[in-house]
């Protein structure tokens, strides 16, 4: 991979095909059209004198030579993209944006008033927030913040405890006064999360109290949880900030409380100088870090 021929860019796309497996998979990824793709895979091949793809019927497999670049290929990136982050971490004004993931429920119902308030202060700075289960790659800039219920152990990322969240078991507010705590759930409906998420800590505490309770929806989608249970579809267990700000729900006491989530905050070392990430994150911290 030392030719002088060799383009980044070229390399670029190497990753991106690999990644994808078709060309228009990897032309999403690279942000270029497919006959791009396609031109520049062959202008890789050519600088290197080598095939790198097998082309088959169900996309492009990495031949014995594509995958034995591969790891130099992901090293080149990882560089690159260190050289960025360092450019990028020496920013002290407040103007650019930042792009931030985190659950759901957690991004709208806590992150967003902060950034709401952030946003007013510091009328030059853009923030995407990208609210799915996709753990986001900080060391490749998919994301500058990322906010998450388990610790990081990604290297070079710096990380903090935010906050803890309380979660309590819902019903709606007309039917909650009719639930009683005896029994075991039998002739009761729950809303739970779906079937990839049951072993989560709230999902295994809803089954041990209430055993005979039938799921009548799952979903992993917080916000469609509390509203199926604002329905009366049945009883729900939810974070806090998320039950208690949804209208028509009142929380029903058991005689243990579901467990809590602590909710972690991480970014790439290189940016800790970034100021426009410092001044969103202390603004967070200040307004809603209990640690």
């Amino acid at each position: 991979m030392n030719d002088p021929k060799l383009d980044w860019g070229d390399v670029r796309i190497f990753l991106a095909i690999a990644r994808g497996g078709t060309l228009g998979a990897a032309a999403r990824l690279a942000g270029q059209t497919q006959p791009t793709m396609g031109r520049r895979l062959r202008a890789l091949e050519s600088a290197v004198g080598h095939t790198l793809f097998q082309r088959t019927r169900d996309g492009f497999v990495l031949t014995d030579e594509g995958s034995a670049v591969m790891l130099y290929a992901e090293r080149m990136e990882e560089e690159a993209l260190g050289f960025s982050r360092a450019l990028s971490g020496k920013e002290q004004q407040l103007t650019g944006a930042l792009r931030i993931s985190s659950s759901d429920w957690f991004g709208v119902h806590v992150l967003t008033p902060v950034f709401a308030r952030f946003l007013e202060r510091h009328r030059e700075v853009s923030i995407e927030l990208v609210t799915d289960s996709r753990r986001y790659n900080l060391a490749r800039r998919e994301a500058d913040l990322v906010f998450r219920i388990t610790p990081f152990d990604e290297a070079d990322v710096i990380q903090r405890k935010l906050m803890h969240i309380d979660y309590a078991l819902y019903g709606r507010a007309d039917l909650a006064a009719a639930y009683t705590r005896e029994g075991d759930g039998a002739g009761q409906t729950l809303i739970s999360m779906d079937s990839a998420f049951g072993s989560l800590p709230d999902v295994v505490w809803v089954k041990r109290m209430l055993p005979q309770a039938r799921v009548a929806f799952g979903s992993n989608n917080r916000g469609a949880q509390a509203r199926m249970c604002a329905e009366g579809a049945g009883l729900a267990v939810l974070p806090c900030p998320l039950g208690d700000s949804t209208p028509g729900l009142a929380r029903i006491e058991l005689d243990e409380t579901p467990p809590g989530r602590d909710v972690w905050f991480g970014y790439h070392r290189d940016l800790r100088a970034l100021g426009r990430l410092r001044a969103l994150l202390d603004m967070t911290i200040e307004a809603v870090g209990n640690v």
